[in-house]
């Protein structure tokens, strides 16, 4: 996009605060800064939006599929520029597609892809998140327990290559199934090792730390709880610093009080942030589908398997945020910023916040928090 514009708004949020009669100042395609409403500088074209809120593009960490495709049934990049097309409709305008724990085969497909998808500038994708296959079989959840296995020299070889080529990369392991010097490995390379899926003690998850994890999947579901004399993955996640850690809010997967505690816990640099764990259900209508070979039933906002295990989550973000703000009782820019700058430090990227020469990524939402207009590099996107 070429030219000028300041898009003035009731409110805009920066990443970390909302600004109120504020304009966003776009200049081709990259973001120029903000001002108050009424200083907008000349040779900038209004854009009058109203009583809304702006916000940087949302971005979610753990995106199983969308557009009724799951990552690992992706055969070429037009199938994950469909996942990141369903996305980028409700406002979601960075992510990592997911690819649960499936065959070495399918697993090198999917990084190999991915890796084409960045080269293409595929709109949304910011790389990949691999959860699994090194996870722990008493914490598998929806997991294919057949394909949970040991981490390789080969799989490794991979996962350096992986971390790269690509603008990031996340590796959800359980701590007691890998080795410390394995992570150490991953973690120099750039890679950022998440820990999930796992009845580790706090003394693993804290020496897969020190070893240079970073990360924790999906805080509460599959992993090792906050015990009074074993503090676990939970207390782990919670009481080390240096972890980011995604968390799903969507009523099913953590109850509102935990999610409380875990805001008032959580001591940073590292924070918590929003993620979806959404599968292919998302942009459509379907109320079954297939993972793996086993059918995924869809009802009352929960996804799970044929024996009631739940099987990702039927969520949005901006669904996430209402979540946050109508059960929960938090705050708008604590909210946004969960689904903005908070996973765009975890993964390190320039992503998540309104600052001077960054691609501007953004979205207009009413103030019932539906989307209404998103716009990639200044250009809105349709549909």
């Amino acid at each position: 996009m070429t030219g000028q514009s300041a898009y003035r708004c009731s409110q805009v949020f920066d990443g970390e605060k909302i600004h109120q009669n504020t304009a966003f100042l776009v200049s081709d395609g990259l973001i120029s800064g903000l001002c108050p409403s009424d200083q907008v500088p000349a040779g900038y074209g209004l854009v009058e939006l109203g009583d809304r809120i702006l916000s940087p593009g949302l971005i979610d960490l753990q995106v199983n599929g969308g557009g009724g495709l799951m990552l690992g049934d992706a055969q070429n990049v037009e199938d994950i520029r469909r996942i990141c097309a369903a996305h980028i409709g409700l406002g979601t305008t960075a992510l990592t597609p997911t690819l649960i724990t499936d065959t070495p085969e399918t697993t090198r497909k999917v990084v190999e892809l991915g890796i084409e998808a960045w080269s293409a500038g595929v709109p949304g994708f910011q790389g990949l998140h691999l959860e699994g296959p090194h996870l722990f079989q008493g914490r598998k959840g929806a997991h294919d327990a057949s394909l949970i296995r040991t981490m390789t020299d080969d799989d490794i070889e991979l996962y350096l290559d992986a971390a790269q080529k690509l603008p990031s990369l996340i590796i959800t392991v359980a701590p007691e199934t890998v080795r410390t010097d394995q992570i150490s490995r991953l973690a120099a390379a750039g890679a950022h090792v998440s820990l999930g899926h796992s009845g580790a003690t706090y003394a693993q998850c804290r020496a897969a730390t020190e070893a240079g994890a970073d990360c924790v999947t999906h805080l509460f579901n599959a992993m090792s709880p906050l015990q009074h004399r074993e503090p676990g993955l939970v207390g782990a996640a919670l009481d080390l610093g240096k972890l980011n850690v995604g968390l799903i809010a969507d009523g099913v997967h953590v109850d509102p009080v935990a999610i409380k505690v875990a805001l008032r816990s959580k001591q940073g640099p590292g924070r918590i942030f929003l993620v979806t764990d959404a599968m292919s259900q998302t942009g459509t209508k379907v109320t079954s589908f297939q993972l793996g070979g086993r059918e995924i039933f869809r009802k009352d906002g929960t996804l799970t398997l044929k024996d009631g295990t739940l099987a990702g989550a039927d969520i949005d973000l901006p669904s996430s945020l209402k979540y946050l703000r109508d059960v929960v009782e938090l705050d708008l820019e604590t909210s946004f910023a969960l689904a903005t700058s908070c996973p765009a430090d975890a993964i390190q990227r320039p992503l998540g916040r309104l600052v001077q020469g960054r691609a501007a990524d953004f979205a207009l939402f009413s103030n019932d928090l539906d989307v209404e207009r998103v716009w990639l590099s200044g250009n809105v996107v349709d549909g």
